[in-house]
C-alpha cells in the first residue's frame, strides 16, 4: 500500500516536471519564432539599405561625369543644377518618409 502511494506521488512529481519542461520548450519556441521574424526583417532592411547606398553611389558618379561633360557651358551647367535640385528634393522626401519620428522622453 505504501509503495503504491509512493509510486503515485513519484508519477505526479514526474508529470509536473514534464509539464514544466514542456512549458519551457513552448516558451523557447515562441521566442525563437519572434527572433526569426526579427532577423528576417533585419536582413530585408540591410538589403534595402545596401540597394539605396548603391543607387546613391551611381547617382553621385553620374553627376560627376555630367559635370565634367558640361565643362564651362552655362546652359549645360544650368541643366545640371536643375537636375541636382530635383534629385535633392527627391532624396530629402525619401529620407523624411523613411525616418521614424522619435518622441522625446517625458521627464518624470
Amino acid at each position: 500500500m505504501v509503495s503504491v502511494i509512493i509510486k503515485a506521488l513519484q508519477k505526479t512529481l514526474v508529470d509536473q516536471k514534464l509539464n514544466q519542461i514542456i512549458g519551457l520548450l513552448e516558451e523557447i519556441r515562441g521566442k525563437e519564432e519572434t527572433m526569426s521574424a526579427e532577423m528576417d526583417a533585419l536582413i530585408a532592411q540591410v538589403a534595402e539599405s545596401i540597394a539605396v547606398e548603391q543607387s546613391a553611389i551611381l547617382l553621385i558618379q553620374g553627376f560627376a561625369a555630367q559635370l565634367e561633360a558640361a565643362g564651362t557651358d552655362p546652359v549645360k551647367l544650368a541643366e545640371l543644377k536643375a537636375a541636382l535640385d530635383a534629385s535633392e528634393q527627391n532624396l530629402a522626401a525619401a529620407v523624411a518618409a523613411n525616418t521614424p519620428i522619435v518622441e522625446p522622453p517625458v521627464a518624470p
